[in-house]
């Protein structure tokens, strides 16, 4: 592996851990879409680190996580890939304001919860396998 190649990693493995920290500070400030919002790009950032490992180049600039997901060597169960689709749409539901207040309305601290725990445990799962 290059130094730039490992850079890159670097620099996305970095970006997802300040980005679940922000996303913390988020949930205790009762910011559930934002915090989701964010989740989403944790998951984004260490997929892109993977690849980036995995395929040697600049990662896509593509925000479906089941896409980037596809496109690295690691091998998700279905309901794995099923869970990357559903977090997928909280970048386009935060994004975009016309499904913005939906989002917000569905974002109370039950659901926010329920998301934000299994993405943190999926972003741990992910960071093994990147040691490996």
């Amino acid at each position: 592996m290059t130094k730039e190649i490992k850079a890159q990693i670097d620099y996305w493995l970095k970006s997802a851990e300040h980005d679940l920290a922000t996303a913390e500070s988020l949930f205790k400030s009762r910011h559930y879409d934002w915090c989701l919002f964010l989740s989403h790009l944790v998951l984004e950032k260490t997929l892109k680190a993977f690849y980036v490992r995995d395929n040697l180049t600049f990662p896509p600039k593509v925000h479906r996580l089941e896409l980037l997901a596809e496109k690295t060597k690691l091998n998700f169960s279905a309901e794995e890939t099923d869970f990357l689709k559903e977090v997928s749409e909280f970048n386009l539901e935060t994004r975009y304001p016309d499904f913005k207040f939906n989002f917000y309305k569905l974002c109370d601290k039950v659901f926010a919860h329920k998301y934000f725990k299994r993405i943190k445990e999926f972003y741990k799962c992910l960071l093994q396998n990147i040691k490996q």
